[in-house]
């Protein structure tokens, strides 16, 4: 690393000790073997205040082409006037910059600290619209991209080399992923609760065995469960009822026997037969106890039982069957005997018609296994691609062709959507929410598709998706992540770590593979901005990071972009570094006479003892 490399004239030349095979051969420890422009390198303001103008000038004083504007804390978002867009908006075209935005963190499918509501996924999507619609002051003309993080919700972590078998994938019909899903979590669709499970050891009694279960399977038994514990309880509030009709009923038909034997009852009897028949109305209101709860039941049951399950059958193999078809098999005859039911002669015949209906309905659930507990990342992507699609498409009635662009952003392993195939299915989702909008309103579909995939797309933050590593994944793998999600890509988070936390370095400066990344987009034709998120370096170091990312990134010198690059020049005389840097060095004019600009005092150069023009104070 060098220090004040703005006052060094030379810094060696390539050693004779070095391979001339070498990629990098001579070339700087930084260099990460894949260049940017630097006029598509970028720089992030402070999250930490709402003062964005003052932040945005501090960027563009050190030469950054892009500023992405970062108040990703919502209190400080809502704290900047909305002048200050305006200002920086003049800002950008008077120096000829280009902007982009982080919006704040705001869950898009509605989650707080509470849970989930309904409620709460309207206010984030009447949030995220207000963030975009004055984010659109800083570009108003412009296609400009505005990160939103995918979630703020924990998700799944994920491992390799976990003992997951074939078999299990192939019985249980779960996904390939789960072989790397050591623990994730769960919500319950109906309440919002969150639950965990993990990858954990169970012992079969009938296969007298140990195993692994993953965590959809733990998933899976917890549904069973509860819903094995709503049948058994409606069973007993049935067999309550029964245990109060049936001998009532029985008791009824003796004493009517009798009196046709007979043609006329004791006083004796006559009590008996009423006190048979109390209990045989109180069994009736039982029965409409038990029957509010089945409907209930029944709704969740349809609402949550998924359309296709796989099953195996006696002889062991796996078939796959709708569930939906066999709930509504059952429900047809639940109706069909409540008609009947309806039709009869008398009470007690009513009343026996409606418990077995009842029964029919109860003893058709037993077959059905719904999937109340969902994992969240599911049941999150549902939600928030109502938002994002919801969000997309009211600022494109507003913009039309300069409707910012909804970067989904990528979260660390351990958060929601922290995987290529996660994030490309919230995409996907987003754009079809946004499709089936614009078609209502009156849109060609095809038109609207093309929008669509114009307007949501995804930021790629490589530091996020380096984390994978403290579970076991190699640069191989995170390269084949990013070749997955390229053709979504709209924006990119440059930044650096080890692997075990976010640690927000200058690129080159860790193991995140920046070169194989970049190659998988650019094989998709990725032409957008790379914004580099070094905010923990200038905080520990108290110094731009714009300068280590232009040589580690080999960004060319000049906007044709062509030879040399800042990597190459940066032992160059007076290596300058980017930005306006050090334009008139005090020293110079004392060895010199002048500064290495060679600006005339007319300009505002410096006259030795006085203060330059560009510095605030008049020559004399």
């Amino acid at each position: 690393m060098y220090e004040n490399s703005s006052e060094f004239f030379y810094h060696g030349g390539k050693s004779s000790l070095e391979s001339e095979s070498s990629e990098t051969s001579g070339r700087s420890e930084l260099y990460t073997g894949y260049s940017f422009p630097a006029a598509q390198l970028g720089s992030p303001t402070s999250i930490q205040t709402a003062n964005q103008v003052s932040e945005v000038s501090s960027r563009l004083n050190e030469g950054v082409k892009t500023v992405e504007m970062q108040p990703i804390q919502p209190e400080i978002f809502e704290t900047i006037p909305k002048q200050h867009f305006k200002e920086i908006e003049r800002l950008s075209k008077l120096t000829g910059t280009e902007m982009t935005v982080h919006a704040p963190m705001i869950d898009p499918s509605g989650f707080t600290k509470e849970g989930w509501s309904e409620q709460e996924r309207q206010m984030a999507e009447k949030q995220l619209l207000s963030v975009v619609e004055r984010s659109h002051e800083v570009s108003p003309t412009g296609h400009m991209p505005i990160t939103i993080h995918a979630s703020g919700l924990p998700g799944t972590e994920y491992m390799k080399g976990l003992p997951v078998t074939d078999e299990q994938i192939k019985m249980y019909g779960l996904p390939e992923s789960a072989k790397e899903e050591a623990a994730m979590f769960a919500v319950n669709r109906d309440t919002g609760q969150i639950i965990p499970v993990r990858l954990e050891k169970r012992f079969y009694p009938e296969e007298n065995k140990e195993r692994w279960n993953t965590p959809r399977e733990n998933i899976r038994m917890i549904n069973n469960g509860e819903w094995q514990e709503k049948l058994i309880r409606m069973e007993q509030y049935k067999k309550m009822s029964d245990e109060l009709r049936e001998p009532a009923l029985y008791q009824m038909q003796a004493i009517s026997d009798v009196a046709k034997g007979t043609g006329k009852l004791t006083a004796e009897e006559h009590q008996q037969y009423d006190a048979a028949r109390a209990k045989l109305e109180q069994s009736d209101k039982f029965i409409e106890d038990v029957g509010a709860v089945l409907r209930t039941s029944y709704s969740n049951a349809y609402k949550y039982t998924p359309e296709k399950a796989r099953v195996r059958t006696e002889d062991g193999r796996i078939i796959e069957i709708n569930p939906r078809k066999e709930l509504e098999k059952v429900r047809q005859n639940y109706v069909d005997q409540l008609d009947a039911a309806e039709k009869s002669n008398d009470r007690i015949s009513y009343i026996q018609k409606r418990a077995d209906a009842m029964r029919t309905l109860l003893d058709g659930m037993t077959n059905v296994h719904p999937e109340t507990y969902q994992p969240i990342e599911d049941f999150a992507k549902e939600k928030a691609s109502e938002t994002l699609g919801n969000v997309a498409f009211n600022a494109y009635k507003q913009f039309k062709q300069n409707t910012p662009i909804m970067s989904i952003e990528n979260l660390y392993p351990g958060m929601s959507f922290s995987r290529a195939d996660q994030l490309k299915g919230l995409v996907e989702a987003s754009r079809d929410k946004f499709v089936e909008n614009a078609v209502k309103s009156g849109m060609g579909k095809s038109e609207a598709r093309e929008q669509a995939e114009k307007i949501i797309g995804v930021t790629w933050d490589v530091g996020h998706l380096n984390q994978l590593r403290k579970g076991g994944f190699t640069e191989e793998d995170l390269v084949r992540e990013s070749a997955k999600i390229a053709p979504y890509v709209k924006h990119v988070h440059l930044t650096d770590n080890f692997g075990f936390s976010d640690s927000h370095l200058p690129p080159g400066m860790a193991n995140v593979p920046i070169k194989g990344i970049m190659t998988e987009l650019d094989k998709a034709g990725y032409k957008g901005k790379g914004i580099v998120e070094a905010g923990a370096f200038v905080q520990h170091f108290k110094t731009s990071p714009h300068p280590y990312a232009l040589e580690a990134l080999g960004s060319p010198m000049y906007s044709a972009v062509m030879q040399p690059s800042w990597e190459e020049s940066r032992g160059s005389f007076g290596a300058y570094f980017g930005g306006y840097g050090t334009m008139l060095p005090e020293q110079h004019f004392s060895m010199y006479g002048s500064g290495f600009s060679a600006l005339p005092s007319e300009l505002g150069g410096q006259i030795p003892g006085k203060q330059s023009r560009l510095s605030g104070a008049p020559m004399e």
